[in-house]
């Protein structure tokens, strides 16, 4: 018959240990207090009692609660406005804060891993945004360190990263305004087709 595990669990070794050490006291030889707690922490798998107790003191502190972030969603608002309802970019933000959260979202457009001709990645751009100015958002892309070129100009590359929090939200909120937009120009399409 195989050894089934039974765990043991006490919420204090040192009161664990004297009474372990009593009963064995009124039976004969007894180890101290001390000993025995180490004893028993060495049983358990730890070098002593005081490597346990470290071991405990670590647990804790990595069982806090982790730090939330939180989202600045005044930050995203501002970012959304930039957007029209099928997810292009309307128009340049003035504001350098929301310039790096829409560049963001034009980053996450840009397919990972895919090597582009500067045609290519123009393709990408110029369906993201409304305002015809593709060579100022691949080099603000760049000089953000999203996007990765040869110096000739070729061979665009997104440089993979995590993105921070609110360029997260905004990414998020976009990809369901440009899945509705859509879903929502088929039906159109669909409707609007003459029959043959």
């Amino acid at each position: 018959m195989s050894r089934v595990p039974v765990p043991l669990r006490s919420p204090d070794i040192s009161t664990f240990a004297r009474s372990v050490a009593r009963q064995m006291k009124s039976r004969g030889d007894a180890p101290s207090h001390v000993e025995l707690m180490n004893m028993l922490a060495k049983a358990a798998g730890f070098q002593n009692f005081q490597h346990l107790r470290a071991s405990h003191s670590a647990g804790r502190r990595l069982d806090t609660e982790p730090v939330v972030e939180t989202v600045d969603h005044r930050l995203v608002e501002r970012g959304l406005n930039q957007f029209d309802k099928a997810g292009r970019l309307v128009s340049w933000p003035s504001r350098r804060q929301v310039q790096v959260l829409c560049l963001w979202q034009l980053w996450s457009l840009i397919p990972a891993g895919a090597s582009l001709r500067e045609k290519e990645i123009n393709t990408v751009l110029n369906d993201a945004h409304c305002f015809a100015d593709p060579a100022l958002l691949r080099r603000e892309l760049f000089s953000l360190g999203l996007l990765h070129r040869n110096r000739d100009g070729s061979d665009y590359r997104r440089q993979e990263q995590q993105p921070p929090l609110e360029a997260r939200d905004l990414i998020k909120r976009l990809k369901g305004r440009r899945l509705e937009s859509e879903s929502g120009s088929s039906a159109l399409s669909f409707i609007v087709r003459p029959s043959i």
